[in-house]
């Protein structure tokens, strides 16, 4: 028997229920997620402190920074930057880059490297700048110069020969790592592909189409490497994945779940979401349920911004009904918020919604 095609409400309850889990620990939720992106900007807080602060008790900002060491993560990249569990290290490297460095930066790096290797604790970029300033500087990729050590630093990284192992006041500290060699077959490289694409799908379900196929272009910064063998996961998605047409778009979600579940129930609790919340990342998913265009203004000149510099969607049940900007003024929490309609929620429901969201927040915070 063929199962019922879910409505886009229960695409909605769905893409909520299965995100917000119920709040339990750290490493639990590094696991359930699979992936946190990471943002260096706080306004009021990184946006992998915004993420976890949801799915995650008593979470403070911060305290993924604070226990990283004794957490088995790492910073690396996926579709974007930001925290995976150790043994999916295994599925990103060796990583290829796309772009090979040229011979000079190749002698820089390798020098580099022997110096980080040499060390018998773990390498701050200061140390690296006092040792090696005569590399000199290089345009940064946001304006202005940056010092090419600093940079051939990320590029180690990227490439699997250094990891992050810890931070100091926000400032990556590395130490070299070796990861094992990859087996090449076509059946091994398939297999990777494959369990990367089911991570991005159980991140982010549902997904229409083309989102989908946009993640797994995103995947070339994880894997460059594999990306045919991404393209034919992608290519095969029906064959992989549970699916369906809703309202003109074919939807994608893990095969074991069902939108139409009574399981996908949606308290009244209000939530204030980063830009970068799994629930609301894909911008495409968001305007389809939510119908409403969201945008995230960080990088447009002010007065261009239409909801803010830093806005926080805000989720009241099952209703995205605006935004948030929230900003710490001498330890005090301030915010300004937007509505979609025009206009505050009238009555008591939501004046007790938004006095405890932002009660949570301030514990988070730890603001007053």
């Amino acid at each position: 028997m063929t199962p019922a095609t879910p409505t886009l409400d229960h695409l909605r309850r769905y893409a909520i229920a299965r995100s917000l889990f119920k709040p339990t620990t750290l490493p639990t939720a590094v696991r359930k997620l699979g992936f946190v992106q990471a943002d260096p900007m706080r306004a009021p807080a990184r946006a992998q402190d915004l993420i976890l602060r949801l799915r995650v008790n008593d979470y403070r900002a911060g305290d993924l920074e604070r226990r990283y060491v004794s957490l088995k993560i790492d910073e690396d990249c996926l579709v974007n930057y930001g925290f995976v569990e150790r043994k999916t290290l295994a599925l990103l490297h060796p990583r290829e880059p796309r772009k090979a460095w040229d011979a000079k930066t190749l002698g820089h790096a390798q020098e580099l490297l022997e110096f980080v290797r040499g060390r018998r604790s773990a390498t701050h970029p200061k140390h690296v700048l006092q040792a090696f300033s005569h590399h000199g500087r290089m345009p940064g990729y946001w304006g202005g110069e940056l010092n090419v050590s600093t940079q051939l630093l990320d590029g180690l990284h990227y490439r699997g020969l250094l990891r992050v192992k810890r931070r100091e006041s926000g400032t990556r500290v590395y130490q070299a790592i070796a990861h094992p060699e990859q087996e090449q077959t076509a059946a091994a490289r398939r297999k990777r592909a494959e369990a990367l694409v089911d991570m991005v799908v159980a991140l982010y379900a549902p997904l229409p189409s083309a989102s989908l196929g946009y993640l797994a272009t995103l995947l070339r910064l994880g894997a460059p490497d594999i990306q045919p063998e991404v393209r034919q996961v992608v290519k095969a998605a029906k064959e992989r994945y549970a699916h369906a047409v809703v309202e003109g778009r074919t939807w994608y979600w893990p095969a074991d779940e069902s939108p139409r579940s009574r399981r996908h129930a949606v308290d009244d609790q209000l939530r204030m979401l980063a830009p970068f919340d799994p629930i609301v990342w894909d911008r495409r998913r968001f305007e389809a349920v939510w119908g409403w265009v969201y945008k995230f203004e960080a990088y447009v000149p002010e007065p261009k911004r239409t909801m803010g510099h830093y806005a926080l969607p805000m989720l009241w049940g099952e209703e995205m009904i605006g935004w948030a900007n929230l900003r710490l003024v001498d330890g005090q929490l301030r915010h300004k918020l937007g509505f979609v309609s025009g206009r505050r929620p009238a009555g008591a429901a939501f004046k007790l919604a938004l006095e405890e969201e932002l009660e949570r927040m301030r514990a988070f915070l730890g603001a007053s």
